[in-house]
């Protein structure tokens, strides 16, 4: 018997489920825009090879690559700059290949893997935090092409007027789902942003002189740490990345896993998102605008100084498809979190629209001025976060058909694991933001982080009492293949793969599917009283 497993309890008797062996067509219809957001995605569902590869590729192509890139080389020198962006593809590649699979896997979002890693309740602070995440990047490369509009065509306009625009075009690009329209989206775009990379390096060069923009940084001198310690520890500051990949790679095929945990989400990818991107950012910046500090503007007027219209085209392109992935990140943890904590279940197109009105209204409040320390608070979490969800991989037992438990009637309400997120997170806070300027424990904040969160996350596993409920009447055990079968859930009336389906005591242990179990108050008052007569 597995560690999930648990013996039946005495109830009055089950009302029979109703069992189908192929797809609802009313679910199929639905994940066309909605892509199973709070539900396991089954594997019928899954999106193929190249399908998955293009929408995840959005994330290649972003402004901020480059502003990051010439940032970390002011700050610490070109030539360290370049070896920790090689040691972060490697070292991010490492990490997100056991993440992928994982998620593949089991099929689970952010929001669902994190209710094992820390509860029922625990679980929602996950979606919360990715989805702020993903509309703080969204701001961020939003307002890059804002600033570039209105530098192009009119430089005395009132900035908000562009904002609006951004966002309004913004937001109907991710109401279709990845595997009906943000793969063909990225796809057409992909070959526009890598032509525009190599006109921009060309233009620079022939403009400015290539021997410009390879001219050597200097390592700036009173470094606590060697400069390329630092500029990796800026990159891992974007862990983030990662979590982003658990709610693609969620999508993709078993018979993928390994193409996509060694190529799409590996150490490839990021040789081209952070080597690739960042060589360039530096080359052009340095070449077009010698001398001046990195700004969140300074790459939008080297490009646009290069290459023209053909600037504005490239901004367009790149920040249109990085945009997706954040608008997409973003409506699908609001989602998650909505239906969580504020019990709406409301579709994702909803949230799409509340995305971008956030994302305006932060906009408006000038928030570029705060933008890097608000990343670097939820930086932190991030990383706290990566280090225990891989501390549960390697340590923690017991998952059945490859999947964790995340029903919210089988888990207990809050897990040691929130404990050491929360624990580990404001260290690394502290550390960032009282300790000293360059001091060795300040830069080395996320290491310190994600090492104390996976330790206390380990000493976690082995006290207390079990996370899960001992609850009987599992509907996995009903059936002989928790996959391939399919039962209806009485409140919605759907029918969702086994793997995530429960019964109700109360409404007489009928099955109800994970989406309606989250929502309902009266499914987890009377789960939990099962769960202490059993316990």
């Amino acid at each position: 018997m597995s560690a999930d497993s648990f013996p039946e309890t005495e109830h009055s008797v089950r009302p029979p489920l109703q069992i189908t062996r192929t797809d609802d067509p009313a679910v199929v219809k639905q994940a066309a825009t909605q892509d199973y957001a709070t539900h396991v995605v089954p594997l019928t569902g899954r999106a193929g090879r190249t399908s998955l590869s293009m929408a995840w590729l959005a994330t290649f192509s972003a402004m901020f690559w480059l502003y990051v890139a010439v940032s970390v080389a002011q700050a610490v020198g070109r030539a360290n700059a370049v070896i920790g962006m090689v040691l972060a593809s490697v070292v991010f590649g490492l990490v997100q290949a056991v993440l992928v699979r994982y998620a593949i896997r089991s099929g689970l979002t952010v929001a669902l893997l994190s209710r094992r890693l820390f509860g029922y309740l625990g679980g929602g602070l996950a979606p919360l935090l990715l989805g702020a995440t993903a509309i703080y990047y969204a701001v961020f490369e939003g307002s890059v092409i804002a600033v570039a509009l209105q530098r192009w065509f009119a430089p005395a306009s009132d900035i908000r007027v562009w904002y609006a625009i951004v966002v309004l075009y913004a937001v109907p690009l991710v109401i279709g789902g990845v595997q009906r329209w943000l793969d063909r989206l990225n796809g057409v775009l992909l070959p526009l942003y890598l032509a525009g990379l190599v006109a921009l390096v060309l233009a620079a060069g022939v403009q400015h002189g290539f021997a410009s923009g390879l001219a050597a940084t200097p390592t700036p001198a009173g470094l606590a740490l060697p400069g390329w310690v630092t500029a990796f520890m800026v990159y891992m500051g974007t862990w983030v990345v990662m979590m982003f990949a658990v709610d693609y790679a969620r999508l993709g095929r078993p018979a993928d896993a390994r193409f996509h945990s060694r190529v799409t989400f590996g150490i490839p990818y990021y040789l081209g998102t952070f080597v690739l991107n960042g060589v360039i950012g530096i080359f052009v910046t340095t070449a077009v605008l010698p001398g001046r500090a990195a700004s969140e503007t300074g790459v939008i007027d080297a490009v646009l100084g290069t290459l023209g219209v053909a600037g504005l085209v490239l901004i367009l392109v790149s920040q249109t498809r990085i945009n997706t992935a954040n608008y997409y990140v973003a409506s699908t943890n609001l989602e998650a979190f909505g239906e969580r904590a504020l019990r709406l279940r409301w579709p994702r197109i909803a949230w799409s629209v509340i995305a971008g009105v956030i994302v305006f209204a932060f906009m408006l409040t000038d928030v570029l001025s705060s933008l890097l320390t608000a990343l670097a608070w939820q930086g932190v979490f991030v990383v706290a976060w990566v280090a225990i969800a891989l501390a549960h991989i390697a340590l923690a037992r017991g998952d059945r058909d490859g999947v964790p438990e995340f029903r919210p009637g089988r888990l207990r309400n809050v897990l040691p694991g929130l404990a050491a997120w929360l624990l580990a997170s404001l260290t690394g806070i502290v550390l960032t933001e009282f300790g000293r300027p360059g001091a060795w424990y300040t830069t080395l904040a996320p290491a310190i982080t994600c090492i104390l969160a996976a330790l206390l996350y380990a000493v976690g596993l082995r006290v207390g009492r079990s996370p899960l409920l001992r609850r009987g009447d599992d509907p996995r055990d009903e059936v002989d293949d928790a996959w391939g079968a399919r039962i209806r859930c009485h409140a919605c009336r759907l029918s969702y793969t086994a793997i995530e389906m429960d019964r109700d005591p109360s409404a007489g242990l009928a099955a109800i599917c994970a989406g309606c179990a989250a929502e309902s108050a009266d499914f987890v008052r009377a789960a939990r009283r099962a769960g202490e007569r059993t316990a």
